[in-house]
């Protein structure tokens, strides 16, 4: 398969073709042939997670006039999240078309959720700087079409980040809750991730996953499974 393929997929054609290949070019590919780390997908990603915020929030805004910030931001993060990405990801074929690494690709990379979704941030980030914003919302939205309609209808999967800090501040004290990396594990095109979730000072769950962000929501899963159940604030 060809980036040409890809374009058919995703129905934009690149004026640069460049910036299409470097949002389908895993960094494990530019390790195994010397080329140089900028030319990796990791920037475009981190444009493309930017303008995907910002384009399903407008989405949600638009829609639910009356649902509140908070509503609006839980909304959100279940659209914006690793697994609805990778959904996305499954539907465009996109893991077919990366420039991998033979060490990442036999560990099962082109399948594997985190590279996904990765990979289709660093694609809408692509589409922004090549077409311009109103392009990245036009893909955006026609992809997200199905998980946009889904979380209005309260239907998606569980988003424990959001479900743990809800229920630690409905206690009526000052929470404050982050999330700590613990470790890595692993060659880079296989790493696991290990993670814990403060509360107040005080570790309340842990969790592994092959991203970080995996990690963070297993961590919160243990946390309201069994963490929580500790007084700690």
């Amino acid at each position: 398969m060809n980036n040409s393929d890809f374009e058919k997929v995703i129905q934009y054609t690149f004026q640069d073709k460049e910036l299409l290949n470097k949002a389908l070019t895993h960094s494990s590919f530019c390790r195994e042939h010397a080329v140089e780390t900028k030319n990796n997908n990791e920037r475009l990603e981190f444009l493309g997670d930017a303008f995907l915020d910002a384009i399903i929030g407008v989405a949600l805004y638009n829609r639910l006039s009356q649902m509140d910030e908070g509503k609006l931001t839980k909304t959100r993060a279940l659209i914006v999240c690793e697994k609805s990405l990778a959904q996305v990801a499954v539907r465009l074929h996109i893991g077919d078309y990366l420039n991998m690494g033979k060490g990442e690709e036999l560990s099962g990379g082109r399948h594997r959720d985190s590279i996904m979704a990765d990979a289709v941030e660093a694609v809408i980030g692509a589409i922004y700087m090549d077409g311009g914003y109103d392009e990245a919302v036009r893909f955006v939205l026609r992809e997200f079409a199905g998980t946009i309609e889904d979380a209005v209808e309260g239907k998606l999967f569980t988003d424990y980040k959001t479900q743990v800090q809800e229920a630690l501040q409905k206690r009526g004290k000052k929470t404050v809750i982050s999330y700590h990396l613990d470790k890595e594990i692993g060659p880079d095109h296989d790493k696991t991730f290990y993670v814990h979730l403060v509360c107040n000072g005080k570790t309340l769950g842990s969790g592994c996953g092959k991203s970080k962000k995996e990690a963070e929501q297993n961590a919160a899963k243990a946390t309201i499974e069994g963490g929580m159940n500790q007084n700690v604030l």
